[in-house]
């Protein structure tokens, strides 16, 4: 299990009533709020293995330099046009992003993140490390390539459902209020809300564009279109490929706006796709039955008045041994 904790703890923010307060005061909503959906996913998926996933940098330069407004309308006022661009974050929610982390660390689960990348790519590398094809090694013979087991991804983005893959066991776990009322999301039910495979999703949204990311997409062409335009010509390079065509049947305005969106379409599968070879630090992902660090725990959870959702959730992990 794969969370997006940055999503994660945005919605448990917005979730929790921020009258959830420390003894001295200060909202502890996302934390708490967090701390209860973790407890929820690990109480109703049983997973072996837990990674909350970082943003070690929200919005990597790289993908800055491809397309400029890449998030832009993200960035906190004062901060927008410089560099080291600082994600806009609720003032009440900021302080306690480092609460979170050291809860974590201390119940052991593990918390990884990359410079230069953001969560997605973290996800989407470890799930192609899950789901590849695996050696088994026994002695000096190799015995035939297996598939590990499935892999499931919790985010409230939208953009990992490029991940959704049925044949690997790919799933995404998306919340619509709280973790308790979440869809899941598999191949099926991407072709019936988007009308396109998870992976033809990122074809589809650098077409259709997301005003959220700072993309701006191809003139005139929304997701229907864009499914419309995949089901047609197969993927992005085949639908480029139809508008320098002209005995293809795009119609002379639609042509005439791909033909137009080349500098974007040029760069936009490179932003929009996830990195899968992110070179991660080595870390522990099986899922603790016991809190790696109990003593600082305690303190955490004195200072911050945890109560019951760690309680809650301290119980459900001993629940898994």
């Amino acid at each position: 299990m794969l969370l997006d904790t940055a999503s994660l703890y945005f919605r448990a923010y917005f979730g929790v009533p921020e009258s959830v307060k420390s003894p001295d005061g200060q909202p502890v909503n996302a934390v708490r709020g967090l701390l209860d959906f973790v407890a929820r996913l690990v109480q109703d998926h049983h997973p072996d293995h837990l990674v909350a996933c970082m943003d070690a940098d929200w919005r990597p330069q790289w993908r800055v330099d491809l397309i400029p407004s890449y998030k832009t309308h993200r960035l906190a006022e004062e901060d927008a046009g410089s560099t080291g661009d600082a994600e806009e974050i609720p003032d009440t929610l900021a302080p306690q992003v480092p609460v979170i982390e050291q809860v974590l660390d201390a119940l052991g689960i593990a918390r990884v993140g990359c410079p230069g990348y953001e969560a997605d790519d973290v996800i989407g590398t470890l799930t192609a490390r899950a789901t590849g094809p695996v050696q088994i090694v026994t002695g000096d013979r190799e015995t035939a390539d297996y598939q590990p087991a499935r892999v499931l991804i919790v985010t409230g983005d939208r953009d990992l459902f490029q991940l959704v893959d049925d044949a690997r066991g790919v799933q995404v776990i998306y919340p619509v209020k709280g973790v308790g009322n979440a869809e899941v999301i598999n191949e099926a039910a991407l072709l019936e809300k988007y009308g396109v495979t998870g992976s033809e999703y990122a074809d589809m949204a650098a077409l259709r564009g997301d005003p959220s990311d700072g993309l701006p997409g191809v003139k005139g062409i929304g997701e229907k279109t864009a499914a419309q335009l995949i089901r047609e010509y197969g993927d992005l390079p085949g639908i480029r490929a139809a508008a320098a065509d002209p005995l293809s049947k795009l119609t002379p305005a639609r042509r005439k706006n791909i033909l137009e969106a080349a500098p974007y379409l040029d760069v936009a599968p490179t932003v929009v796709r996830v990195a899968t070879d992110v070179p991660l630090p080595d870390f522990d992902p099986v899922l603790p039955t016991e809190p790696l660090d109990p003593m600082a725990l305690e303190d955490l959870s004195a200072r911050w008045g945890l109560g019951t959702s760690l309680t809650r959730l301290l119980d459900t992990l001993t629940a898994t041994r």
